[in-house]
């Protein structure tokens, strides 16, 4: 058994092989590069090309939602693609208009459901209204929320739906009581674990980059928090995420 980091950003060319070489040494075999504009989905589907154990996602995040979404649905067929997003809404920078963020995370649900592919949900201080878009257009039958931020209630609401809660190195921060909440109440078959690099490295590492070799200390503090083993967490979260994804298929 080994590590799935279930959402990374792994740089193109010789940094992105460095660290896929370094996420294999750490155990973390298997690793899911997210897309948020169309250009970095492609980008993201090359990384996924040149590395075995690597898959993409193509999708366009609520900060670029005002750049359009025309083409997207073209990168959806590509083998190495196993997710839509990540998709959502962003109100804590607002970089794109609301009403622009929402059209945009439609059009990537319906998208989802269409080609009955997972939908990877970035929310940030957006909560009533992603759950109101889900709502009316139906949640897809595996749905994600990327690094989650939420707390037991929020936790509660996307489990309702369905829905996974990935949480990101956030867990291990003086500050992430509220994550550690959601993670108490979650089934262990419904969680996944994240790095989001390079961001949000897990202490001992806060404030340096992030990368895909530092996800078992996030599996860690999981498993601290919800006092089992750390190989209960790997076992879980490994088994979670290839089928979610459909890892173990087969590509063209």
């Amino acid at each position: 058994m080994a590590w799935v980091d279930q959402h990374c950003h792994i740089p193109p060319g010789a940094e992105g092989a460095t660290q896929v070489a370094e996420a294999r040494a750490a155990g973390v075999t298997r690793m899911v590069t997210v897309g948020t504009t169309l250009e970095q989905s492609r980008q993201m589907m090359a990384v996924a090309r040149a590395h075995d154990g690597v898959w993409a996602t193509a999708g366009v995040h609520p900060h670029d939602a005002k750049d359009g979404i025309e083409g997207l649905e073209d990168l959806l067929d590509a083998p190495e693609v196993v997710a839509v997003g990540e998709a959502g809404l962003d109100y804590h920078y607002d970089h794109s208009p609301r009403d622009v963020q929402a059209d945009v995370f439609r059009r990537q649900i319906a998208m989802a459901h269409d080609r009955d592919l997972p939908l990877v949900i970035h929310t940030r201080n957006a909560w009533d209204d992603t759950f109101a878009v889900l709502d009316a257009e139906g949640t897809p039958r595996r749905t994600v929320f990327h690094c989650f931020t939420g707390g037991a209630a929020e936790g509660t609401e996307c489990l309702a739906r369905g829905a996974l809660l990935s949480f990101s190195g956030i867990i291990t921060f003086p500050s992430g009581g509220d994550l550690r909440d959601a993670a108490e109440l979650c089934p262990l078959d419904r969680l996944l674990v994240e790095t989001d690099s390079p961001y949000l490295a897990p202490v001992p590492h806060r404030g340096k980059p992030n990368r895909p070799a530092l996800v078992p200390l996030v599996g860690a503090a999981v498993a601290a928090t919800k006092q089992c083993e750390v190989a209960a967490v790997e076992a879980a979260t490994w088994a979670t995420a290839s089928r979610f994804y459909g890892l173990d298929e087969p590509r063209d």
